[in-house]
């Protein structure tokens, strides 16, 4: 989908459910990791995470614009956008939103995993990045740190 389908799709949603034109911005946005969405409060655009809709189906993606649509509106009717305020509840409920969005398929996973051992004592420490092994040395008895030929995923 296309950042101008989006914005369509977006402006559709605002019309339907809550009676009332989306006059902004609807952008994908890829650094999104943890979250589906989020609503700027200084310029009033809507980024959504592109794995809402790659990860899950367009259900799940109109379920994230129309709780960020709730912050949007809120916002520009004067009211507090928060998650915890009754207004927002209220809204969400109304219009069928998504209270939480899914977790994506975790990034992290796909990373391996570098294996550390010590060569004093054997204890193995995983890490993501490679560190320098001249000057960190095994926590437990201060033994010189070896990169395993064998790297844990």
């Amino acid at each position: 989908m296309t950042e101008e389908q989006l914005q369509l799709l977006v402006e559709q949603v605002s019309i339907d459910y809550f009676h009332r034109p989306f006059k902004h911005r609807a952008l994908w946005n890829g650094r999104l990791r943890t979250t589906g969405g989020r609503y700027h409060l200084n310029d009033h655009h809507i980024d959504l995470n592109p794995k809402m809709l790659t990860d899950f189906d367009q259900a799940t993606l109109v379920g994230v614009i129309k709780h960020e649509l709730c912050h949007y509106h809120l916002h520009l009717a004067g009211y507090s956008g928060k998650h915890n305020t009754p207004e927002f509840k209220r809204l969400l409920k109304r219009v069928g939103g998504s209270r939480y969005a899914p977790k994506p398929k975790d990034t992290d996973s796909q990373i391996p995993h570098l294996r550390y051992v010590c060569q004093r004592c054997g204890q193995s420490y995983l890490r993501k990045r490679h560190i320098n092994t001249s000057r960190y040395v095994c926590s437990r008895c201060h033994g010189q740190l070896r990169l395993d030929s064998k790297a844990a995923s």
